[in-house]
Formats: structure tokens, C-alpha cells, sequence
């Protein structure tokens, strides 16, 4: 399902609208470091 809040940064929705401003930006934080990984994995 489409994400409607903008908060997903995948653009599917994963429940993060609930999630108070704090939590949100250490998640999204903690998603972006993991994609990193995946990301430089990828290219080695």
C-alpha cells in the first residue's frame, strides 16, 4: 500500500506515521545506514 504520510522512505507504507517525531527520525537514520550497507555490498 502507498505511504500517504511521506514518512516511508521506501514510499510503501510500514507503519512509521504513528511514530512521535524522535523515533521516527532514529529509525529512518538506522534505514538509511542499513541501505548503505546494502548499497556499497552491491557494488563490491
Amino acid at each position: 500500500m502507498a505511504c500517504g504520510c511521506g514518512r516511508s522512505p521506501t514510499g510503501e507504507c510500514i507503519g512509521w506515521h504513528s511514530l512521535p517525531e524522535e523515533e521516527y527520525q532514529e529509525k529512518l537514520a538506522q534505514w538509511n545506514l542499513e541501505n548503505s550497507k546494502l548499497e556499497a555490498s552491491d557494488e563490491s
